[in-house]
Order: C-alpha cells, then structure tokens, then sequence
C-alpha cells in the first residue's frame, strides 16, 4: 500500500503495467490472440489524451466555480445599488417636500416680518418651524451626498465584476472547448481499434471492481460519512465538470462525498490536496484524499486495503482501483 509504483492499469496512466496484464491474462485464458492486443501506441495516445482532459477539466472546474462565485457577487451588488437608489430617491422626495414647505411659509427676511407681524408670538413658533426645516433639508442633503458617493462607488465595483466575470466565461468556454476536442480524439482511437482490440483494452483498463475489499479500520465520524456517500455512488459514470449526485469527475465525486460529512472542499484536486493535513501514504486512512500525478490532477478516496475509490475517466463508472494506479504525489486528511 505504501509503494508509489503503478500496481494496476488505470484510466489515466496505464502504460506498461496494462501490457504486462494484458498479455498475461491472454496467455494465461487464451481468449485473446496475441494479434488482438491494442496497438501500444494508439493506446498510449488515449491514456495521453484522458490525461490532457482531465488537466482541462480541473481548469474547467476552477473556472467555473469562480464564475457562479461571481455571480453570487454580482447578485448580491446589484440588491444593493437597487437598495441604494430607492434611497437616493426617497432622499429627492423629501428635500424636494422640505423645500416646498420653506417657501410656502414665506421667504422674506425675519426682522422684517417680526416688526409687521400682528401677533410676534405666533411669528416666533413659525420662525423655529423654519429653523428646524432647514436643519433637517441640511442633514437630507447630507445624507443624499453621502449615498450618492456610496452608489457611484458600488456601480464601478459591479462594473469590475462583470469584467471578471466575463473573463471567466471565456476560459470555462475554452476549456470546454479543450476537454471536449480531446475526447473526441480518444473516442476515434479507440473506436478504430477492432473489436477483439477493444475488448482486449477494456480488461486491461476497465477491469475494475465495484465490489468492497476487504472491511477496513473504521474510520472516525467525517472520513467515515464521506466513504459511506463515495460507496454509495459507486457505479455512477464519470462525466467532466460534473459534482454529482448522478455523475461526477474525479474531485466532484471526493468533493460531494465530504459534503455529505458536512466539509467543505474545494472544487478542484489542485486545491483539495491543501484541504487538511498531509499525512505519508504508508499512514493513510479511509477516509483520505490520495492526489495523483505531480500536477495534483487526479484525486481518489482512500478506502483501505491499498484500494481507492475514484471516478476515473469518460466511459468508466466510479469504482475501486488499487491505490498504485498511478504516481501518487501526495495524502491529505480533511
């Protein structure tokens, strides 16, 4: 289990080991003349191409969380400009009904009207009236100023976001674009290959169990509920920028499992192996991310016994796979 070497074939970088079953398993069955193994090469170029995509769809997921984060944020502003300029209004409206009431009570010059009033008193209760419109139209016209600004600086930051978001827009539709034009290559080469070719193919990448191994320790509270929703799933297809509950990419199904233990994790295997602890492959729990390859682009739960569970690639189900599959680059523990 704590050997980083490739102990079984895998949908990303099955190489040589494929091969060595492959024709082991013919020899061994004779079911499969040694004339049906798939060219390595065309096979080679498939596990290249699987692995470019998956490159492309762990960017693809990153772009596409930041731009529903975006989006939230863009939502989220815009409530407020909206809150913002009904505001500004109701400010307008009551300048507007201060000032009417000013110059409807008379605008001439105090002393003047004091000496001409017949009665001074009701002059004076009128005159602090006008004292106390003034004082508040003062503190309106304050307030309006000061939301103005608010408003004026909160419609530029919305204006940034939307630039953002657009950026991201483009690159989740390149990557799209990416993910897609490389399955489509794999999808031609390996439906060119015969059908004793295929078939030869499928056992050697494909052979995979969905059956449990061998119960392991228990795990504690989270890792184990996080097991318990990857079991759960296990037939599922792998389907790229998916996160379930139907079909998944490889961190969509690690980040589901653990959202169902009630962690949080990032959306992508580049981020997720920064999620928790860092812990030796010889010391892992089920329950542990295993991140592949030394770009971060695959990730696995580890379920015990030196088996994972993953999504592996377009055309296979979530299931279990040795944990040597690939170079592992590292373990963390959520």
């Amino acid at each position: 289990m704590g050997s980083h070497r490739r102990l079984a074939p895998s949908g990303f970088d099955r190489g040589t080991a494929a091969l060595c079953v492959l024709s082991a398993a013919a020899a061994a069955l004779g079911a499969v003349p040694a004339h049906a193994a798939p060219d390595a090469g065309a096979r080679a170029e498939v596990d290249r191409l699987y692995t470019e995509a998956e490159k492309a769809t762990q960017a693809y997921d990153k772009a596409d969380e930041r731009a529903g984060e975006l989006r939230r944020r863009v939502r989220t502003a815009q409530d407020r400009i909206a809150r913002q300029q009904q505001r500004v209004n109701d400010l307008r409206e009551q300048l507007g009904a201060l000032a009417g009431a000013q110059y409807r009570a008379g605008g001439i010059d105090p002393a003047v009207a004091l000496l001409f009033s017949a009665e001074p008193d009701d002059y004076l209760d009128k005159a602090a009236t006008l004292d106390r419109i003034g004082a508040r139209q003062a503190g309106r016209l304050k307030e309006l100023r000061s939301v103005l600004r608010a408003l004026v600086q909160e419609r530029a930051e919305t204006a940034g976001i939307l630039a953002e978001l657009e950026r991201s827009r483009k690159a989740v539709a390149a990557h799209k674009r990416t993910v897609e034009r490389k399955l489509a290559r794999a999808r031609q080469l390996v439906n060119a290959m015969s059908a004793a070719e295929r078939a030869a193919y499928d056992r050697a990448s494909r052979g995979s169990r969905t059956d449990p191994p061998a119960p392991a320790a228990g795990p504690g509270g989270r890792a184990a509920a996080a097991l318990a929703a990857a079991r759960s799933v296990l037939g599922r297809p792998y389907v790229w920028g998916a996160n379930g509950p139907d079909r998944f990419d490889c961190s969509g199904l690690t980040q589901w499992a653990y959202a169902h233990a009630g962690v949080h994790l990032p959306r992508t295997s580049q981020e997720q192996r920064y999620a928790g602890r860092r812990v030796p492959l010889s010391q892992a729990r089920p329950g542990d991310l295993v991140v592949y390859r030394s770009d971060a682009g695959h990730v696995a739960l580890y379920a015990g016994h030196g088996q994972v569970i993953h999504a592996p690639y377009p055309g296979a189900p979530v299931r279990y796979d040795p944990v040597g599959m690939m170079p592992v680059s590292s373990v963390t523990r959520p």
